[in-house]
């Protein structure tokens, strides 16, 4: 099979012409495998689409036109009416940001107790100190009080855990920047939640190059050093 080791990137998939020669072509948005309710996104066109194969073969069928330009994954789940995030929402949102990630780090650590994997040993000994602190918040809804309190008596606790969230996000290249496709990830899983979060990383580009380094990144979590 031709195709077998010929990689086409989002969207396409390989064909084999005449001669047996692989190509890629876009993919046939009717033909992608169907899918569950929860597997929907919403594109940038605030419509909803089956999956990411629907999408970004429908991107490629666009491709070359200012439709397909503008078509991206906006977020995962059915289009649904995001609320404009305000002033104050926005101040607010790297408390539960901050809190969201501590979380995180400490249920990798209690599932690294039964089945290693999640944390690399440098990381364990990071997150165990955390973990193993009884002054940490229980996960959950908590007030803009109790955050900002617990964010300033502990916070040691949470320089890790954002650091620990850039490092993984920095991946294609890793180059202490975040472009707008390493930040699309996380974006993506959480605008549903987080109505605030665009407007939150559009700010943390400081100098408005495209690109949040890892000071601009730290300096929005408030993180001081």
């Amino acid at each position: 099979d031709p195709c077998r080791n010929f990689h086409c990137k989002r969207g396409k998939v390989c064909r084999a012409d005449k001669q047996g020669k692989p190509n890629c072509i876009c993919q046939d948005p009717a033909a992608c495998p169907s899918t569950k309710d929860y597997e929907h996104v919403c594109g940038t066109d605030n419509k909803t689409y089956d999956g990411t194969c629907q999408l970004f073969g429908t991107k490629c069928q666009l491709e070359g036109t200012k439709m397909g330009r503008q078509l991206h994954l906006d977020y995962m789940g059915s289009c649904k009416y995001i609320p404009h995030c305000t002033d104050y929402e926005v101040d607010q949102f790297p408390l539960r940001m901050r809190d969201w990630l501590k979380n995180i780090l400490m249920q990798y650590y209690e599932r690294d107790l039964d089945t290693s994997g999640f944390l690399t040993e440098k990381q364990r000994s990071k997150v165990e100190k955390i973990y193993q602190n009884d002054k940490r918040l229980v996960a959950g809804n908590h007030t803009v009080e109790l955050l900002l309190h617990d964010f300033e008596k502990n916070y040691h606790m949470y320089v890790y855990p954002v650091h620990w969230q850039f490092q993984q996000l920095d991946q294609h290249p890793v180059d202490r920047l975040l472009t707008h496709s390493e930040l699309a990830p996380l974006r993506a899983s959480l605008v549903p939640m987080e109505h605030c979060i665009t407007r939150f990383f559009q700010e943390c580009d400081g100098d408005q190059d495209k690109l949040i380094a890892l000071k601009e990144w730290c300096h929005c979590f408030g993180i001081k050093e």
